[in-house]
């Protein structure tokens, strides 16, 4: 088999006993890698109905067919699992030498159910597989845990992914985080804090031939020559905190737990501005010729890696102005391992229920107050005080103290909102409110039909329904392969390049019509799992928040959108992905796809 193992790894720690498994050409094929095989695995491993902190809940570490053949970008893995934040699935993915890593080890994925008598961490070496006592690395921070485990192991090209004190204390939005990156989204570090296990450690020289190496090689250096094209020049040169001066300018920047469109202080927090002032250096990951990372300096003399939903969520979100405080909070979410868009959103509703007088324990938190955040992080991470309600996330924390609190929780589906305005940015509105792992950013791009200005941004009116198919089964994808986003403009027919890069890799006869319908049949097995798992037509919405107030300020002031038109776009919707009037997948299109019912 060419650019797979064709196997994978099942570890339950309950027996502490590895078992391999075929992968399986029918299910890579359909499937191909990532967050394809993950969702797979996931719907195959999970007992329908599972507690999501219940060892039977199964974490999946997938790995993607392009890992590891040196095209651009491509050095990535995805983390599945049932999220803890929402019940429904979670798909996140991460990046750099780790990714690699689980290729070298042997893997072309990873189920661990279970959950181990005490703290342990996993180590794969060469198809080898052991469980080993990780007391030791217990209330240690990711990194910390990363270094000591690399340090026992010396002499060993090992990588390790660790959750910090944020997933040992089932915090429902902790990470996943490897040299320095983080699976972040839906709370797939709790699943692994809950199953008792710090890490995973990963080595060997398990190589991954492909079918035409000369075919790959060409293709990586043309595809590599693009990566440095005018596509991707805002990724290099300023990093996505560019964004956050361009959303103000369009009103399209949530600010005070979503308020308003626009942040007097969006000039002081700008990429421009950070990088003018604060700017230590640039960064990338493995295999990757872009390099959008951003380091910058900290009032603590280190270095802060910074992105556009981390400074959203952490600045204007929460109506901070001070840029060493948004640093500094960046910095203790990187630490604690938190997800730094929820924990951003659930701090700006806890700061509005206590401007109203509903929440008094929260002592100082108010929209601007930077010590308050600073306090509370840690609290969060560690289940202290106030931190313990709101380490459940901002609609358990609403539901569970009530006065009608829950109407200005601003998630979907239990997930926070990243950083878009949805009544500014009416089709990416709907991806948020149909998006199977909750309000999400990056399993859809439908905020760039909104930006490219093929629609009136404003508007609500079809074709929304058929573009945000067609985006989120891009991104799925993109998000199979593995190919980094940031290089999905630099491809002039992607469904046809992708797969003759997937046919040189693999060897299969593979063209862009097979493609496509793998990227369908995956966006469709995630919403079949969220309707196994309890999903019902209320559950795609947007906050009540978005569907009945106004814009107040910026270009787009008394932009709103409603539920009427909310209502539209779904059937809109609906009916372009040929389901239900519902929203339910049908047995026609599950039988058009191979899905059993």
């Amino acid at each position: 088999m060419h650019g797979f193992h064709g196997r994978f790894l099942h570890v339950d720690l309950d027996s502490g006993r590895p078992q391999w498994r075929e992968t399986g050409e029918e299910r890579l094929r359909g499937f191909v890698g990532g967050i394809g095989l993950g969702t797979s695995l996931l719907y195959e491993f999970a007992p329908p109905g599972v507690e999501p902190l219940a060892p039977e809940n199964p974490l999946v570490f997938a790995s993607a067919p392009l890992a590891g053949t040196g095209l651009t970008t491509t050095a990535k893995y995805a983390v599945v699992t049932k999220s803890p934040l929402t019940g429904f699935i979670a798909d996140s993915l991460s990046s750099s030498f780790f990714a690699l890593a689980i290729k070298a080890a042997g893997l072309d994925a990873l189920v661990v159910t279970g959950r181990a008598a005490r703290p342990v961490y996993l180590l794969v070496h060469d198809g080898a597989a052991e469980l080993r006592d990780a007391r030791h690395l217990w209330g240690k921070s990711a990194a910390e845990a990363e270094s000591t485990v690399r340090a026992e192991l010396e002499g060993a090209a090992v990588r390790v992914a660790a959750v910090g004190p944020a997933g040992e204390n089932l915090v429902r939005f902790a990470t996943i985080s490897n040299e320095g990156r983080h699976a972040g989204r839906g709370g797939v570090g709790a699943v692994m804090g809950s199953k008792n296990l710090k890490a995973v450690a990963l080595c060997g020289n398990q190589c991954v031939e492909t079918a035409d190496p000369e075919g790959v090689a060409t293709a990586a250096a043309a595809l590599r020559q693009r990566s440095l094209g005018p596509h991707t020049a805002k990724y290099r040169e300023v990093g996505t905190v560019a964004n956050l001066a361009v959303f103000d300018r369009l009103g399209a920047l949530p600010a005070r737990n979503f308020q308003q469109p626009t942040f007097d202080a969006a000039d002081e927090l700008s990429g421009e501005s950070l990088t003018e002032t604060s700017f230590s250096r640039r960064n990338g990951c493995a295999s990757c010729t872009i390099r959008c990372e951003r380091l910058f300096k900290a009032s603590s003399g280190g270095e802060q890696r910074m992105e556009y939903e981390t400074l959203f969520a952490l600045g204007p979100l929460c109506g901070l102005e001070d840029r060493e405080a948004v640093l500094e909070a960046a910095r203790l979410c990187d630490g604690y391992g938190l997800d730094s868009i929820s924990t951003g959103g659930t701090l700006a509703w806890a700061m509005e229920c206590a401007e109203r007088g509903l929440l008094p324990e929260a002592g100082g938190l108010r929209f601007g107050a930077a010590e308050a955040v600073l306090d509370a992080i840690p609290a969060i991470a560690e289940r202290r005080g106030v931190g313990d309600l709101l380490a459940d996330g901002s609609r358990r924390a609403a539901l569970a103290l009530g006065h009608d609190s829950l109407d200005w929780a601003m998630q979907v589906k239990g997930l926070e909102l990243p950083g878009y305005e949805p009544r500014s940015l009416k089709t990416m509105a709907l991806g948020l409110a149909v998006s199977p792992r909750g309000a999400c950013h990056n399993r859809s791009g439908a905020y760039e039909a909104d930006f490219s200005g093929k629609v009136d941004r404003l508007d609500s009116a079809p074709p929304r329904g058929a573009l945000v198919a067609a985006s989120e089964d891009f991104a799925a994808a993109l998000d199979s392969l593995i190919v980094c986003k940031f290089l999905r403009n630099c491809f002039q027919d992607f469904y046809a390049e992708a797969a003759d890069l997937l046919a040189k890799v693999t060897g299969w006869d593979y063209g862009a019509a097979e493609l496509r319908l793998a990227a369908e049949r995956i966006h469709t097995l995630k919403r079949r799992f969220n309707e196994r798992e309890g999903w019902q037509p209320e559950d795609d919405a947007l906050p009540p928040r978005v569907l009945t107030e106004s814009l107040a300020t910026g270009v787009a002031r008394g932009t709103r959108l409603t539920r009427d038109e909310l209502r539209d776009m779904l059937r809109d919707y609906y009916d372009a992905r040929e389901w239900d009037e519902d929203g339910r997948v049908s047995e026609a299109k599950l039988k058009k796809l191979g899905l059993s019912a």
